[in-house]
């Protein structure tokens, strides 16, 4: 080591004589400046844009403008920054670094380089963090040890100074031998024993003397975990990790990391996270997996599979409901169809109703399906069927019959008399069929149309007719049946059926008419002496079947107007008050 430091002091002078006698237009450039640089330890070494310059304090050259000048020796904390040169300037930069590491503790095995003493050996890595020393430091083992110590294993050396690969390899080391690489023979390497790196006690990262150095690498360390080591699709675990002396640490999925950390994942499938820690003392990694259960998992079932459903007319009269109910896990979003989007889980009462409206026998079933989704990209389903059984029949008929009125009743002064026994027995019919059925058809109602024959003038027919017409309806109420649900109206002697249409309906009659119904005349003038009944909305309209058989069928029949007396002893009126109120009501 002495012999080449007398032969550093002596290349120096002969360079200083050299530049003295360089024309000073020669010795700089007006593109360039100077960094100054002074170093401690005074064996730090200088990395200029990422290029190794040389160990030690020095003066260099540089072009104008920003560069990075990073300053590295192993066991010390690096310092890294960026400088700024201007023409034809020079800038000064002073920079101290702190010891920092543990001891080394061996077996060690040792790397010897020859040849090109003032550049930069890196292991494992081509960038400064991957600096341990230049090559003056690792050359001799004789009267003064310069040992770079390493644990067991293969390492990739560079040699590099000034942007120049000098030597790149893998040097194979094991413990107690020493490697020695012939860097001016292309890289041959020699093995020798190192018997001292089997009995080494713990070492300081960096130890040099005036001729002596001694640098331990320290072999890199790992550790990573995750808070959880199983999830469900969308749920977080925390990976934690930790790296010793490491130049780089990366973690797959994730990127680059710093030496220690956390980062909070989620992912959508099981994964493997690996940590690899890079640095100088070689290559680690560690692996942890989050398994993720990203299938989701629903139910979805009914109360009542099957439910009856009854309707007569308008009205239904049983009508089951069911409730559906369903639950998601480890899903995002839900739909049922035909419900829509819901949430995870829940419940609704159904009244499911059929598709058929017309009558007959309902046997119809219905799906309903639930389709789970999450951010995983899974999806579940699962369908359950309603039956709905039943039936859809029309309402109960609604029995009507046209009722007949004696010549010219009822009177103005007796507008109660009139509705002889017979026509007052087949309007309860008629009422108690409208009650039957009204409850199945609850917009029905009826239409009482007075008439009157064709004798006499027209204003005297047409009130004759609204009398007729206002006594069916007070006699309807008194039976039971809603005031509103009756209306009235008066046709006189308009709506005349005709000889023809009269004689066809006698015709259809079962009932053989009276001998004296032969008069068609007469006959024809009692067929129009009546009172229609319409059913509404349906247009249903009364039978005008004249009641030829019962005991009042004569005095119907006459042309003649009736005593009083004889109209009166056979028929059967409401109670006053009720008449009144449809009186009072009536069109």
């Amino acid at each position: 080591m002495r012999t080449k430091f007398l032969a550093r002091v002596l290349s120096f002078a002969i360079l200083a004589l050299l530049m003295s006698m360089t024309p000073a237009s020669a010795q700089s450039n007006v593109e360039n400046g100077k960094l100054k640089i002074h170093v401690t330890p005074k064996r730090a070494y200088v990395f200029v844009d990422g290029r190794a310059i040389r160990d030690g304090s020095q003066t260099i050259v540089l072009t104008t403008g920003t560069h990075e000048v990073s300053i590295d020796n192993y066991g010390y904390i690096p310092k890294t920054q960026k400088v700024h040169i201007g023409a034809g300037e020079t800038t000064d930069l002073d920079v101290t670094l702190r010891a920092s590491g543990d001891m080394v503790s061996g077996p060690f095995g040792d790397i010897e380089l020859k040849g090109h003493p003032r550049a930069a050996v890196l292991l494992n890595g081509v960038t400064p963090s991957y600096f341990v020393g230049h090559v003056d430091e690792f050359d001799n083992n004789w009267l003064w040890h310069q040992w770079l110590l390493v644990k067991p294993g293969t390492y990739k050396v560079t040699v590099t100074q000034k942007g120049q690969v000098i030597w790149s390899g893998p040097v194979n080391v094991k413990a107690g031998q020493r490697a020695i690489v012939y860097l001016n023979d292309e890289g041959k390497i020699e093995t020798r024993d190192f018997k001292r790196g089997l009995t080494l006690g713990p070492q300081p990262r960096f130890n040099a003397g005036i001729a002596s150095a001694m640098v331990p690498i320290a072999p890199v360390t790992a550790q990573l975990s995750a808070s959880q080591r199983a999830a469900s699709c969308g749920e977080s675990a925390t990976l934690n990790w930790k790296a010793t002396d490491a130049a780089d640490t990366s973690i797959t999925h994730i990127g680059n990391v710093p030496l220690s950390g956390d980062r909070t994942v989620s992912p959508t499938q099981t994964t493997t996270y690996e940590l690899v820690a890079q640095g100088p003392g070689g290559e680690v990694s560690k692996t942890v997996a989050v398994n993720v259960n990203s299938q989701p998992d629903v139910t979805l079932s009914l109360s009542e599979p099957e439910v009856n459903y009854h309707k007569v007319g308008d009205k239904v009269v049983q009508d089951d409901p069911t409730t559906l109910r369903w639950s998601a896990s480890n899903a995002d979003k839900v739909t049922i169809t035909p419900l829509g989007n819901e949430a995870l889980s829940g419940s609704q009462t159904l009244q499911p109703k059929p598709v058929q409206m017309t009558d007959g026998t309902v046997n119809e079933t219905f799906g309903y399906t639930i389709d789970a989704s999450n951010a995983c990209g899974r999806s579940a389903s699962k369908t359950v069927l309603l039956h709905i059984v039943g039936s859809i029949d029309p309402a109960p008929s609604v029995t009507l019959a046209s009722l007949f009125c004696p010549t010219a009743y009822p009177r103005g002064n007796r507008p109660r008399v009139g509705l002889v026994l017979s026509e007052a027995q087949a309007l309860r019919a008629a009422a108690a069929t409208f009650k039957d059925s009204e409850q199945y058809n609850p917009r029905d109602k009826l239409v009482i149309v007075g008439h009157a024959d064709v004798r006499g003038p027209e204003k005297y027919n047409l009130t004759l007719s609204e009398r007729r017409a206002q006594l069916v309806k007070a006699y309807l109420v008194s039976q039971g049946i809603a005031i509103e649900k009756i209306e009235t109206r008066a046709e006189g002697k308009d709506q005349q059926l005709s000889p023809a249409q009269v004689q066809n309906i006698q015709s259809q009659d079962t009932e053989q008419p009276q001998k004296w119904m032969k008069n068609q005349k007469v006959t024809w003038l009692a067929y129009n002496r009546r009172v229609d009944i319409v059913l509404e909305p349906s247009g249903q309209q009364s039978a005008q079947i004249y009641p030829n058989d019962s005991p009042q069928a004569r005095l119907l029949w006459e042309r003649a107007e009736p005593s009083l007396k004889a109209v009166e002893s056979v028929s059967k009126l409401p109670m006053a008050s009720e008449t009144a109120q449809a009186q009072n009501t009536g069109n």
